[in-house]
């Protein structure tokens, strides 16, 4: 686990800018450093830096790395867990090896097979590599999205890129400003939901595509996707049992390293399974100091019925908002996922005792564990109206002002096109509208996003509609996003078994009745953890990872500060203050709970100090 950075073209001071652009990111990887520039005009000329933190092949996994003959450089982030076997084919091919790490096999990868080397990795990556015979520059970032690629355009027409936009700041051609079509969405969806990022002109690579970039252009292409159309002949229980053995090979797989592996754990089933399956030496959890925000007595004990160790770290309001400047620093955009704060002090914790931890990301879409996925008795009962009637009932409400019930008819439809946008959804647009300066309401609307994904889904069940749009837009953009940067925020690898193209080739296969049967969410993989985890932790309801920021916003201290940040000039310049107010003081009186429109518009305050001001 790394990061670089990069940018095409000559400037002054090369070595200096680039250098300046690695050391931005030295949380990525305090280990070493390396650099690569080469070329002697615009559009020959290429500069690499890149932070290490050593995982495997702690003396000889330097970066960046070269071809035998000099004319091929990489730097690359990530983890490939079948390297060995493609580097057993390159051998064969007559491909010499100086290293045993992966990074020296998606470069010989790379001169046998081309960019189309992406189409063999399995595992997390981000990478570029520089070809000096054909001076093109070409990169990629694995299928799920869970290593992040971002770049820019230079007004000379350069390319800027890397594992994270602060390292752009350092770049003299850049200018950072906010993205005026950022906001909108965001408000609604609580994290960077387009692919232009908050900062104008800066976008993130998508996952599962891979690029080149030559003569000042730039070609995208995607390169896999998740496939819903065809269904396994497995029976209920002969799925249960695939799903187990390619938990333990995928744990496996993940497990490879040099340096000490742990695991997060929760008390739900995802993280208790990857842990059961992997039996780290330690595991690590935290929770508040509020009865139902807390799961670490259920982690403690599994920890002890497994018989390893459980650090756990119970986190204070005060720790909280002092450190959140911090994350949202680290986030690189404003991302208003409360779990994202336990998460930083997770992995810090982690930190303190293993490099690697293995974590339960992505369970929920592939295997679908979300409440939203599930229909609650009410919806059961009304689908069993003709559907004729439950759609011309959905038009007339769409068309109409909110009353009661309205929502239901809609969703009632069985449509998710008319309304589901994935878990978050924070402002409805209406509202974000209203509480928006004029200059900020011209954004993308939310089914221009979803739009696009859900063309894809025809012919899809509802259910797998939902899964598709997570998988793009939800599992990227908020889950993955915060996973890969609260952990690198303290040089911790995260590593992801349920993220896995293999696990995917047969998840995606199973029908919707063993997702949801009409009892449990994610059905199946629960029936699978059962043959490892006893029945209170393969069947204990989902709870994700709460936060209490409700009864925070109601006390003085912390109502000041969101205050405090909502009487401010920047405020003023994004926002219609006085209704900020309002949802702060009527939230405050216990008249609503409006906690997460607050904390979503005090995360995009807070970062718009830490990057503009």
């Amino acid at each position: 686990m790394c990061g670089f950075a990069g940018f095409t073209g000559i400037l002054d001071r090369r070595e200096t800018v680039i250098r300046k652009m690695a050391d931005r990111i030295i949380h990525r990887g305090p280990d070493s450093d390396g650099y690569f520039i080469t070329g002697d005009n615009d559009g020959n000329s290429v500069a690499f830096g890149f932070r290490r933190l050593s995982i495997i092949d702690l003396a000889g996994g330097s970066q960046p790395m070269y071809s035998e003959d000099g004319t091929v450089a990489i730097v690359f982030n990530g983890e490939i867990y079948n390297f060995m076997e493609l580097r057993d084919e390159l051998i064969a091919k007559g491909y010499v090896f100086r290293t045993r790490c992966d990074t020296e096999t998606i470069l010989h990868g790379y001169e046998e097979w081309g960019i189309e080397v992406t189409d063999r990795l399995r595992g997390m990556f981000a990478f570029a590599i520089w070809d000096s015979k054909t001076n093109t520059l070409s990169g990629a970032r694995d299928p799920f999205g869970i290593k992040p690629f971002y770049y820019t355009f230079t007004d000379h027409g350069h390319l800027i890129f890397g594992s994270e936009i602060k390292s752009f700041l350092e770049h003299p051609e850049f200018d950072p400003r906010v993205n005026e079509n950022a906001l909108r969405p965001y408000l609604t969806f609580q994290y960077s939901s387009m692919e232009e990022t908050f900062f104008k002109g800066v976008f993130k690579l998508p996952p599962a595509h891979r690029f080149t970039f030559r003569d000042g252009k730039m070609e995208k292409t995607r390169y896999w996707d998740v496939d819903f159309t065809k269904k396994t002949s497995l029976s209920y229980e002969e799925a249960a049992e695939q799903i187990d053995a390619r938990v333990h090979e995928s744990v496996n797989a993940h497990r490879i390293s040099d340096v000490k592996v742990g695991s997060f754990l929760s008390g739900g089933v995802d993280s208790s399974y990857i842990t059961a399956v992997l039996m780290p030496n330690d595991t690590f959890s935290v929770g508040f100091n509020f009865e139902k925000f807390d799961e670490t007595s259920e982690a403690k004990e599994l920890s002890e019925r497994l018989g390893v160790a459980n650090y756990l770290k119970h986190i204070t309001a005060d720790e909280c908002f002092d450190a959140f400047s911090t994350i949202q620093y680290h986030m690189d955009e404003p991302q208003s996922n409360p779990s994202s704060v336990p998460l930083y002090f997770l992995a810090k914790l982690a930190r303190e005792h293993v490099t690697v931890v293995l974590s339960g990301e992505g369970a929920d879409e592939i295997y679908a564990g979300y409440e939203w996925y599930d229909l609650d008795p009410s919806m059961q009962k009304y689908r069993k109206i003709p559907g004729f009637l439950r759609r011309g009932a959905a038009r007339f409400a769409s068309r109409m002002p909110y009353f009661k019930g309205h929502d239901f008819l809609i969703k009632g439809a069985g449509i998710p096109e008319m309304w589901f946008i994935g878990q978050a959804l924070v402002f409805p647009e209406d509202e974000a509208l209203s509480i928006l300066r004029d200059k900020y309401k011209k954004g993308p609307a939310v089914g221009d996003i979803t739009g696009p994904i859900y063309e894809k889904t025809k012919g899809l069940s509802e259910l797998e509609k939902k899964q598709y749009l997570d998988l793009n837009l939800w599992l990227p953009g908020d889950i993955l996003l915060k996973a890969d940067k609260m952990s690198m925020a303290h040089s911790l690898e995260l590593r992801v078994p349920y993220l896995d193209k293999e696990v995917m080739a047969e998840a995606q296969q199973l029908p919707a009745q063993y997702k949801i049967d009409g009892h449990d969410t994610k059905a199946v993989l629960r029936t699978a953890a059962n043959k490892t985890l006893p029945d209170a932790w393969a069947h204990r309801p989902k709870k994700g990872f709460p936060v209490p920021i409700r009864q925070w916003f109601m006390e003085d201290k912390y109502y000041g500060y969101a205050k405090e940040a909502f009487s401010s000039d920047v405020a003023a310049e994004y926002f219609d203050q006085a209704a900020l107010m309002k949802l702060l003081d009527n939230h405050k009186a216990g008249a609503v709970r409006n906690q997460r429109k607050i904390w979503t518009a005090y995360t995009f305050l807070t970062w718009h100090k830490q990057f503009m001001e």
